[in-house]
């Protein structure tokens, strides 16, 4: 079993320009991602995927592996799966390139289950949400499961719904790493989008519009992502306290 995870790097981020590139304790901020990346056990290959000459270069300068792909793609799925058709592998890591404190061990936990059950396409990761600030904000795209483990829906909206105060089912929001099996990845960005994803924005709806089971592994990781370039400070804030800076 060949496991690749692919970082797609798309360099003109409309709200932050060139973000992969940003410094962050002295390394760009795709460094620091395909570093811990690579200290996944379980992965075989690591590789950005960007369309941008400027992440080119700079994956090379600190010894990284990269491939040029398409200005065109809307999408980081359509990204990877581009890289994916010249690569020989059986399952292919979405990780995104915007989360430089991402551990490998969280990477190892959404691979697991593909690796235990071949009949799973795809796979991903939630964690409980813990505020009501979470909940509410449409930029924290929500889960339910169904007892198995099943993706029965994501949504920016608040989900489940509960009618009463005394209901007891966690709430759980979306981590955006994807596992795929790769010849799904090739056929699931083949096909047009869903109504529900043009509605939600959230393009892992095509699966289950289609009928594809998203297995939804439970982790205890919290994303801090970068977003916009006033969240570099909140990231390098986080690896100085943890002494990891260096």
């Amino acid at each position: 079993m060949k496991i690749v995870a692919v970082i797609p790097a798309r360099y003109a981020s409309t709200r932050f320009p060139g973000k992969p590139l940003a410094s962050i304790c002295g390394k760009p901020m795709i460094q620091h991602v395909y570093e811990n990346t690579r200290r996944c056990a379980v992965l075989d290959r690591v590789v950005v995927a960007t369309d941008s000459a400027a992440i080119v270069r700079a994956v090379q300068a600190f010894g990284g592996e990269v491939c040029l792909t398409s200005e065109r793609h809307e999408t980081g799925t359509d990204r990877i799966a581009e890289a994916a058709q010249a690569m020989e592998a059986d399952l292919i890591v979405n990780v995104q390139g915007d989360e430089p404190l991402l551990q490998p061990q969280t990477i190892d936990l959404a691979v697991r289950p593909l690796l235990a059950d071949e009949r799973i396409p795809m796979g991903t990761l939630k964690a409980k949400i813990k505020t009501d600030q979470d909940m509410a904000n449409p930029n924290v795209v929500k889960v339910v499961t169904d007892a198995r483990g099943r993706a029965l829906y994501f949504s920016r909206s608040p989900i489940p719904f509960f009618r009463s105060r005394t209901a007891g089912a966690a709430l759980y929001r979306h981590i955006g790493l994807y596992v795929y099996r790769r010849d799904f990845l090739l056929h699931l960005t083949g096909l047009p989008q869903s109504e529900l994803e043009k509605a939600e924005s959230l393009e892992q709806l095509r699966a289950l519009e289609n009928g594809f089971t998203i297995y939804v592994a439970e982790t205890d990781y919290e994303p801090i992502g970068v977003d916009a370039p006033e969240d570099i400070a909140m990231v390098e804030s986080f690896l100085h306290q943890q002494g990891m800076a260096g």
